[in-house]
């Protein structure tokens, strides 16, 4: 097919941009086969706009004689209004942008065309690659080993092609135990704790059905991560009663004779159609522009989305507390392992280990956690919170991943290398993108799609040095110690960068966070300068020092150390000091 056909006007002159806190721009609209592009050509108001048609959710139409105005409502929550001379004209823009944003076929998609326009100094398809996690694992035990049962995909087919398990389980009981999990996703390892040797692993439910099936194989797999006398815990991320009634359609849970040495528990975290509902609804008390304090307090309530919050976070804190202050380790499932799972799983990680609250650590976990393990990103972002076609698998399950992480970030702001910019564009490149990482379903359809070798990995992009300094938090410092995130309804918060950075100004903000950075630089210079002095008078000391004993010596006396250049440099050292905390925060 070619992208030509589905154009019918190329081009527009004399279109009016409006969009939120800006001022209406007058120019130019092309449409390419991926692009919307708006071009102001006025030397004082100088302006391009590119929007990837991939990145719109839905569009209306309105007229006025014979203007013609277009609603463009975007995945990332933008809208932006387009006026248009002619109603011909308009009605053939709309037409087009409407079969350009819903092509059918992933390889029509930006990705397989788009050609960068930097150096790529590093293959972003060949970091964090699972041999690279085992090799961490191995220097902390040797009680677990990489398989390659899944190669070619031929068992479970929404797994990578090579997943870690107990060295004590070889691959004929893992496919035996495969047969007994909901989609073929049998126990692998999420996490290793080095502090006590914990582990959580994730699954999918095990097939029981109504006459209490059971797998030895199973069992087996799961008692082989427990230490001799310890219990371990199965989070299922469903109510007891959904769980019971999954029963009834051939799935279910652990039964506890079949597993006597494990405690189940049922925190619900919700799916589908009632978290796409929830977004919907609080994007639009976003938008509400009523002013109406009850009205909006009021809407914010009804669209649950921070009740959903709580509920991951909560389930997350749990797994965490079960690894590292019970000394137990846990196995997280729902129902098929792809959502809810990788949610508690990832989040958990973030609150217990260190390496996944820097940069490349926590890329790292969106790979192994969510890409690798099989999250169907084509399915849950192929719609946002506008577009008007009836709901199938659309769910913002990696978007209330991220923020949660937010939640964590803002309680701990010190504690991550990266900032709410860095999370901000990974919810923008789930839903759009340039780069072939969010592609796909699962690896077994990137690999059959071959992004890996016709499309560009977002990685390659981020972790280039130009890049990465616009992620980096300024308030960084590593910290080593396991973090617990409040889940009080107090602490948590509206994630205003993503749900009304297009409703309010950011001016301020922006002026805010440069200020910030400003302060924070000029204080290191002072704490240079200081340690550059502590130094010197280390020296000096050390010089009166010897030059005292020496005297004292030649008079067979000994006494303390008194030297006017030492108390000198005291007076200059406190009087260059550094800023006090009241300075820096306050």
């Amino acid at each position: 097919m070619e992208f030509a056909e589905l154009i019918k006007t190329p081009r527009a002159d004399n279109v009016v941009l409006h969009r939120p806190f800006y001022l209406a721009v007058e120019g130019t609209l092309c449409l390419t086969g991926h692009h919307l592009i708006f071009s102001s050509r006025r030397q004082d108001n100088a302006e391009e706009l590119w929007l990837l048609h991939s990145n719109i959710d839905s569009i209306e139409k309105r007229f006025v004689g014979s203007l013609g105005t277009i609603i463009i409502k975007c995945k990332d929550l933008r809208i932006i209004q387009l006026d248009i001379p002619g109603m011909e004209e308009c009605l053939n823009i709309a037409s087009s942008i409407e079969a350009l944003s819903t092509l059918d076929s992933v390889t029509l998609m930006y990705p397989f065309f788009y050609r960068p326009m930097f150096e790529i100094v590093e293959d972003g398809w060949r970091c964090f690659l699972p041999d690279e996690e085992f090799e961490l694992l191995s220097s902390a035990t040797d009680e677990w080993r990489l398989s390659c049962i899944n190669k070619e995909f031929s068992v479970c087919p929404s797994y990578p092609p090579v997943v870690i398990v107990p060295k004590s389980i070889d691959d004929e009981a893992l496919r035996k135990v495969a047969m007994f999990r909901h989609g073929s996703r049998f126990p692998v390892l999420s996490y290793y704790h080095k502090k006590n040797g914990m582990v959580m692993m994730r699954s999918s439910q095990p097939l029981t059905g109504t006459n209490g099936r059971r797998c030895k194989e199973d069992e087996k797999l799961i008692n082989a991560t427990l230490r001799p006398g310890k219990r371990g815990y199965i989070i299922d991320t469903r109510s007891l009663n959904v769980a019971q009634q999954a029963r009834a359609k051939g799935g279910g849970f652990e039964q506890e004779a079949h597993y006597p040495q494990w405690r189940r528990i049922h925190k619900c975290i919700e799916r589908f159609n009632i978290l796409q509902e929830s977004l919907i609804k609080l994007v639009e008390a976003c938008n509400d522009q009523s002013h109406n304090m009850d009205r909006w307090l009021s809407k914010l309530e009804a669209s649950n989305w921070l009740t959903h919050v709580k509920e991951i976070l909560t389930a997350a804190c749990l797994a965490a507390q079960c690894i590292d202050r019970e000394g137990a380790s846990v196995l997280v499932h729902g129902t098929e392992g792809t959502d809810s799972t990788l949610q508690v799983t990832s989040l958990a990680q973030i609150i217990l280990d260190p390496r996944c609250r820097t940069i490349r650590g926590f890329e790292s976990l969106v790979v192994r956690e969510w890409l690798q393990a099989g999250h169907p990103f084509q399915q849950r972002c192929a719609q946002s919170a506008y577009s008007n076609s009836k709901q199938k698998w659309e769910a913002p399950v990696f978007l209330l991943f991220l923020d949660c992480v937010w939640q964590i970030l803002r309680q701990f702001p010190c504690s991550f290398e990266f900032n709410e910019q860095f999370l901000i564009m990974l919810f923008e490149h789930a839903y759009a993108s340039q780069f072939g990482t969010f592609l796909g379903n699962n690896e077994n359809e990137r690999s059959k799609l071959k992004l890996q070798q016709k499309t560009m990995s977002l990685w390659s992009w981020v972790n280039r040095s130009e890049e990465l300094s616009k992620f980096q938090n300024p308030l960084f410092e590593a910290n080593s110690l396991v973090i617990w995130p409040s889940v009080a309804p107090q602490s948590l918060q509206l994630w205003e960068g993503v749900f009304l950075r297009w409703n309010r100004p950011s001016k301020f903000l922006d002026e805010a966070h440069e200020e910030m950075i400003s302060i924070i630089k000029y204080n290191k210079e002072l704490q240079a300068k200081v340690n550059a002095l502590r130094r010197q008078l280390a020296q000096l000391e050390t010089v009166d020092r010897m030059q005292e004993n020496l005297r004292h010596t030649q008079l067979g006396i000994v006494s303390p150390l008194g030297s006017s250049s030492v108390s000198k440099l005291h007076t200059v050292s406190a009087e260059a000091g550094t800023l006090t905390s009241t300075q820096l925060y306050g």
